[in-house]
């Protein structure tokens, strides 16, 4: 679910039917969907964002359900908001189930939830550089964003021992040599949510581009040299000239940790480069994968430990680069991991659709 002054119903279809293929790859017992509204939380009191999630899921609360529609949070959409919506679901309901997923440990949450969009992308990024004898290790990554996505990219990076360099939100970009402060970023954009700016006012050796003075066409955050990129913050962050950018820099790894974020033409770019390219319906799974693994805690009332759900993260996410990159070797474009899980994730549904029959 997205709350973005950007929702309309044209992008919630295209996020829809990209997320059908995306929930197949996982091999999860899981359909997909999307929905959200034209609400903007940024610059809200809280009491402002309480009254709009309890309209909005009285309206909903009737569509969705432990085994109808089970919303996550997407763009505009975090623990905040899914509190409200699920505490109003249970007011109106008077259930107290696993309808929603991105809960508070408190209540029906899961470990790894907040974390596993972003350490999926790493750990998918991690098997394509293996796959070619390659890794992570000592890399300089780019990457745009700031929220879970991009925060929690950055830690498995750190873990991985690689260094992130860069972030960014919608005011401007900021370039690190050094790396990221991962704790001062979490402190800007999870407690205090204040503007990425700040982040000068500790280190003052870092760069900041404000969104201005960004390239005509494209992300300033793609122009800064770097070995991988993880696009983080939304779709069509990533333009053409921008790859041609990155390619240019020897960036080797594009993972995409958003939905969509590289327009065709980059898209068309790195394939014909031949780089690791993780497509999203493929390297970001992860977060809609560990729903499921939510959902599967909340069902039978347990409480899974963080290395345990971080494991099934992890072969989940392997699974999904083998199933894209086998079937591209079978269609014989070996290593093309866009037509690699287009066919694997069409393929799944097609033959579910075909062996229930015409219903």
């Amino acid at each position: 679910m997205r709350f973005h002054p950007s929702v309309n119903a044209s992008i919630i279809k295209f996020l829809g039917f990209e997320q059908i293929f995306k929930n197949a790859l996982t091999g999860l017992s899981i359909g997909g969907g999307k929905g959200g509204a034209n609400f903007d939380p940024k610059g809200r009191s809280d009491a402002e964002i309480m009254r709009f999630c309890q309209s909005f899921m009285t309206e909903l609360y009737r569509h969705i359900g432990p085994t109808t529609d089970v919303p996550a949070g997407d763009i505009g959409v975090g623990a905040r908001e899914i509190g409200y919506m699920f505490g109003q679901y249970k007011r109106i309901t008077g259930r107290y189930e696993g309808v929603l997923t991105g809960k508070s440990l408190l209540w029906g949450g899961s470990l790894v939830r907040k974390e596993a969009t972003g350490y999926g992308a790493v750990y998918f990024a991690e098997y394509m550089l293996e796959a070619r004898g390659d890794s992570l290790k000592g890399k300089k990554c780019l990457i745009s964003g700031a929220g879970n996505v991009a925060i929690y990219a950055m830690e498995k990076l750190y873990h991985l021992g690689a260094t992130p360099v860069s972030c960014s939100d919608s005011r401007g970009a900021i370039y690190h040599e050094k790396g990221i402060d991962l704790e001062l970023l979490k402190d800007l954009k999870e407690v205090r949510r204040v503007s990425l700016e700040k982040y000068l006012e500790v280190h003052t050796d870092a760069q900041y581009v404000p969104i201005s003075d960004y390239p005509e066409n494209g992300n300033a955050i793609w122009r800064f040299k770097g070995d991988a990129a993880f696009p983080c913050a939304t779709q069509n962050e990533l333009s053409g000239d921008d790859a041609q950018a990155l390619l240019a820099n020897g960036c080797v790894a594009v993972s995409e940790g958003a939905n969509m974020p590289s327009t065709q033409e980059a898209v068309d770019a790195f394939i014909e480069a031949k780089i690791c390219y993780g497509p999203g319906k493929a390297a970001n799974a992860g977060g809609v994968a560990t729903s499921q693994l939510e959902m599967a805690q909340n069902a039978s009332m347990q409480h899974w430990t963080f290395e345990e759900v971080d494991e099934k993260l992890k072969a989940i996410m392997k699974n999904i680069f083998d199933t894209a990159n086998e079937t591209s070797i079978e269609f014989g474009q070996p290593g093309n991991l866009v037509l690699g899980a287009n066919i694997a994730g069409f393929r799944r549904v097609a033959d579910a659709m075909i062996e229930q029959g015409a219903v």
